[in-house]
């Protein structure tokens, strides 16, 4: 059994769906998806919007074939 991820910490650079979404030129849907799926790190605001951590899109950005196969 694998630890969960690590949640993001207070004060940490957090994108938006969008954000993350024209990073990796894929629509917003996706990368919905990819956090329900835990294939992206996420929290979720209190009004039920996703955030990412910024390093973590810096790193899997190197990682993208890998987070992108379905």
């Amino acid at each position: 059994m694998t630890a969960p991820p690590p949640s993001p910490t207070l004060g940490e650079e957090l994108l938006t769906s969008a954000e993350v979404a024209v990073l990796f030129r894929v629509d917003t849907v996706t990368v919905a998806r990819w956090a329900r799926e835990g294939r992206i790190v996420s929290c979720v605001t209190p009004g039920g919007r996703y955030r990412f951590p910024a390093r973590e899109v810096r790193f899997l950005l190197g990682q993208s074939p890998a987070l992108v196969q379905s």
